[in-house]
Order: C-alpha cells, then structure tokens, then sequence
C-alpha cells in the first residue's frame, strides 16, 4: 500500500520501501540543489491522488534499484490503471526511459 507521495514520480509503501518510477520523469520538488520547478506541485499532487492509501502491484525491469538505492518500478492500481503512463497521458510528466530499463518503453503515449 502507497503511504506517502514524495513527489511525482516517487512514492513510499507501507513496508518502507521508496519507489521510483521507470520511464518517466516529472518536475522536481524535492531535489536538494534544485528549486521546486515549474509545475513540479501539480504532478506531485496529481500522484498523490490517484496512488495515496490505495494497493499497488509493482513490475521490475532489468534494474531493481538505481544509485539512491530506490526501488525501480512499474507501478499498476488494483484496477489495472498502469500509473507510470497516466501520468504522462494526462500531461503530468514525460517519458524519459534509460536502458536497460526500456521493457515497457512502447507502452507510454508519444
């Protein structure tokens, strides 16, 4: 279960573990260097509402982890919604895929 949104492209379970969504990326809010970038609130709110307090089912892809020691993901709700490309759909964040983790690259809008 999803206990906390860190930002748009990052969320917490309930068992600890930080999730970072693969083939995405999303304005920053929370970088230690950067200042919250333009439209950053929003996809981080947008997460937030589709994702807090509910169920996920997450999908690896060749990395498990990246250099934060964040676990990569694909993440999916109990209905099937596949969360990494909703919010691309719905303009919150853009496809930004880094191989070797490219299995699910096709399945986000252009």
């Amino acid at each position: 279960m999803v206990t906390k949104v860190t930002d748009g492209d990052t969320i917490k379970l309930s068992d600890g573990t930080k999730v970072r969504y693969i083939g995405i990326g999303t304005p920053e809010t929370k970088h230690p260097k950067k200042p919250v970038q333009f439209f950053g609130k929003e996809a981080s709110e947008a997460n937030k509402k589709l994702v807090e307090g509910k169920k996920v089912r997450l999908e690896y892809d060749v990395q498990k982890t990246d250099k934060y020691k964040r676990t990569l993901a694909y993440v999916y709700l109990e209905d099937g919604t596949f969360v990494n490309a909703w919010l691309v759909e719905n303009g919150y964040a853009r496809v930004s895929t880094y191989p070797p983790n490219v299995n699910r690259a096709g399945h986000f809008p252009i």
